[in-house]
């Protein structure tokens, strides 16, 4: 009846691992939440920014200014929904795992398919960062050894170098059991990118003469007329996929509140949003057309050896190094769920599947050619699923009819939500395809 599906939500809304007598938690959530709200928030916009903020220049050469920022606002905001989403269907349930909510909604399929999606989404998004290394550090190393050239020394082949960070730095973060640990690390990792932020508005050339100008006026808006979406949209949606690392940030929340961890989420978007929209505009404003698709390759160009740019590219070394870890958490959580759903915790799972993925991304670095292909497909494909497809679906099998019926407003904007997410993928990816098969020339990201 209507009364006992209003007096289950009510149970279940209460549901708090360790604080509500009488209900078991499940295993999976073996400990009480004890990440303070800071921490929180510096995890899930750790998560958010990483190496997509270094795409967000070229993406908006290929917009203008001003489409770029209505994109990346409405980005920003279906992102945010995205997470209500994913925290109401958790709290109708009381699951605080990504995996978990497909079982209750699909059985095991469901259950497979969110943990394979996660899995492939963020080791595409470890790649990212770790191609990042691959393709800065040896550059680094060079300038600060005063070498004009590869020299051809080992220690300056960035395959060897992201081995080397992989062992040293990754895993070893890698191994602390709870990512709640993470957020030192994290809030570190935001540091070096608000410098980033910084350096980008110092070495922003302002234009100084009407030619300049004009040219800035036709950026603004070229976009409306000429749009360019092969590897715009899908840029923008993986600059803002954190959705693995919610439910599991959501756990190790303190005093955790569906509304506690919304307001996390809120403030870490908007917080990206900040950055990421300034640091599109300066990036493109000191290049324009020029820009690559990896911004700090266009940057080198200028001047490899300007300390400014030299400390820029440090930075960012540091941050996306140690985002790593925190992408990693969620796929070893979905590996765990599907490989061992009714084991408790052992040190032995938990690091040899650290050790395995590790090694496939690194591999997959090792011979992917740019960071745009992984940007562009990563982007059209599981970006779309985690943002809007899945998220939506499980919210309409989730929540009880008797609460919310199929014909519902929540409900019918949750189906429009997942049927968004299913046409940008289609559309996304035909793009891609097409580009390639055109054999239009690229600019190289990252070489």
């Amino acid at each position: 009846s209507r009364f006992d599906g209003l007096e289950f939500m009510a149970e279940r809304d209460e549901f708090l691992p360790g604080k509500s007598p009488g209900i078991k938690a499940p295993q999976f959530t073996d400990f009480e939440g004890k990440t303070s709200f800071g921490m929180s928030i510096f995890n899930l916009s750790n998560a958010i920014m990483g190496s997509g903020i270094l795409g967000l220049a070229y993406a908006m050469s290929n917009t203008g200014i001003v489409l770029f920022l209505i994109l990346l606002l409405c980005i920003a905001i279906l992102s945010a929904y995205s997470i209500h989403l994913l925290l109401r269907s958790a709290g109708v349930v009381g699951i605080r795992a990504y995996e978990q909510l497909g079982h209750r909604a699909f059985g095991q399929p469901g259950k497979v398919l969110a943990g394979s999606i996660i899995t492939m989404h963020n080791i595409g998004a470890m790649s990212s960062y770790l191609f990042i290394v691959k393709s800065e550090l040896p550059l680094v190393m060079q300038a600060f050894l005063g070498l004009k050239d590869n020299t051809g020394e080992w220690y300056l082949d960035g395959k060897y170098l992201i081995i080397i960070v992989s062992v040293i730095i990754v895993f070893p973060l890698s191994l602390m059991r709870h990512l709640g640990y993470l957020g030192y690390t994290s809030g570190f990792s935001l540091s070096c990118m608000v410098f980033f932020l910084i350096s980008v508005s110092l070495l922003c050339h302002q234009p100084s003469n009407q030619s300049a100008n004009q040219l800035i006026l036709n950026h603004l808006i070229h976009g409306l007329f000429c749009f360019q979406t092969a590897y715009t949209i899908p840029i923008l949606a993986f600059a803002f996929v954190c959705h693995p690392e919610v439910l599991p940030i959501y756990t190790e929340l303190r005093d955790a509140t569906k509304k506690r961890m919304q307001t996390v989420a809120n403030i870490s978007i908007l917080a990206m949003f900040v950055m990421y929209g300034l640091t599109a505009i300066f990036g493109y404003l000191t290049f324009f057309g020029g820009v690559d698709s990896e911004l700090l390759h266009t940057y080198i160009k200028v001047d490899p050896l300007d300390t400014l740019i030299l400390c820029v590219r440090m930075a960012v070394l540091v941050a996306v190094t140690l985002t790593v870890p925190v992408v990693l958490f969620p796929i070893r959580r979905a590996l765990l769920q599907l490989l061992f759903p009714e084991k408790p915790f052992h040190w032995a799972h938990h690091i040899s599947i650290a050790v395995c993925l590790l090694v496939i991304v690194n591999l997959l670095v090792i011979f992917v050619p740019t960071i745009r292909d992984i940007f562009g497909i990563i982007g059209a494909t599981s970006a779309p699923s985690l943002i809007f497809i899945l998220p939506g679906i499980f919210y309409i099998r989730i929540v009880p009819e008797e609460t919310e019926p199929l014909k519902s407003i929540p409900k019918i904007m949750a189906a429009c939500f997942a049927a968004l997410g299913f046409v940008f993928m289609v559309m996304s990816t035909s793009f891609i395809i097409l580009d390639w098969v055109s054999g239009e020339s690229r600019s190289g990201g990252g070489h």
